[in-house]
């Protein structure tokens, strides 16, 4: 695993997502102030066929949480990358940690 510097955290907007390009990837970054979370995940929606879900609504369907995709508001679980509505489709997450008031993606070697 290889971590990235993205951002300053106070450059994270509160309950809203942000893109960032990663090696080549863009990445949506989500900021729950509820919990005080921050959630990477790739920002291809695979119904849509569009880098959009940065855009998503974020909030948290039976305790998880999750964002809407703005095309066909599909909503996938921040945390595993699965599709609440098909089971069978899955976005990639990745690892974050803000230290230092950084915030850092892990990305695979």
């Amino acid at each position: 695993m290889v971590w990235f510097d993205i951002c300053a955290a106070a450059d994270l907007q509160p309950d809203s997502g942000v893109c960032a390009l990663v090696q080549g990837q863009q990445i949506a970054l989500f900021y729950m102030t509820a919990t005080e979370s921050v959630y990477a995940v790739h920002n291809f929606d695979p119904f849509g066929q569009a880098n959009v879900l940065a855009r998503g609504l974020i909030g948290d369907l039976d305790g998880q949480p999750m964002v809407a995709s703005p095309l066909y508001k599909h909503h996938f679980n921040l945390k595993t990358g699965v599709c609440l509505e098909d089971g069978g489709v899955h976005i990639p997450v990745y690892p974050v940690r803000v230290d230092n008031a950084r915030v850092y993606v892990g990305m695979p070697e």
